[in-house]
């Protein structure tokens, strides 16, 4: 039985490897096509911080549900461009909840930023498509992520990190238990 395991754990690694070597043979500057979230808070204020927030989580909920199942960039961008208006109603329907008197500005764009680390996923810095979320003025700290692929939907509440889910520790989780 352990030899059955050590067997299936190499088959694995080079099948990865594999994958890996190929991948990065045939890459182009294009690739990978992302889609960004950045959602802009009006200020630095701790209302307007933890504003953000809601509409984060709001937008996040939403966002999973509609773009659960799709496969590729142009989809997933075409759908957003259907859904701007909806992404607006959300966010302004939190700030209205919330006491604010100021709206959102919704957008779909393509936006510089900076080197991003998702604990272990590295998003090099460079031009991306990206849902722009503007909270008022949209002058104060902001938070992104990556919607397309879903690197991350929702942070945990309360605890200030990203919560991710690795399909290769699943496979590994399915041979080694």
């Amino acid at each position: 039985m352990k030899k059955k395991k050590i067997i299936a754990l190499i088959t694995i690694i080079f099948t990865f490897a594999s994958i890996f070597c190929g991948c990065v043979g045939n890459t182009t500057k294009d690739e990978p096509k992302l889609i960004r979230i950045h959602i802009r808070a009006d200020s630095n204020e701790e209302k307007a911080q933890a504003v953000k927030l809601k509409v984060r989580d709001k937008v996040s909920e939403y966002l999973e549900s509609e773009l659960d199942g799709v496969n590729d960039f142009e989809t997933a961008y075409k759908l957003l461009e259907t859904k701007l208006k909806k992404l607006k109603e959300i966010s302004d329907g939190v700030l209205e909840e919330n006491g604010f008197s100021y709206k959102s500005n919704v957008r779909l764009n393509n936006e510089f930023f900076p080197t991003r680390s998702y604990e272990n996923v590295v998003v090099e810095s460079g031009y991306y498509d990206a849902l722009i979320i503007e909270l008022g003025s949209g002058k104060g700290d902001n938070w992104w992520c990556v919607i397309y692929p879903p690197l991350c939907y929702l942070e945990a509440k309360g605890s200030g990190r990203v919560e991710y889910k690795s399909y290769i520790a699943e496979l590994f989780e399915k041979y080694f238990k």
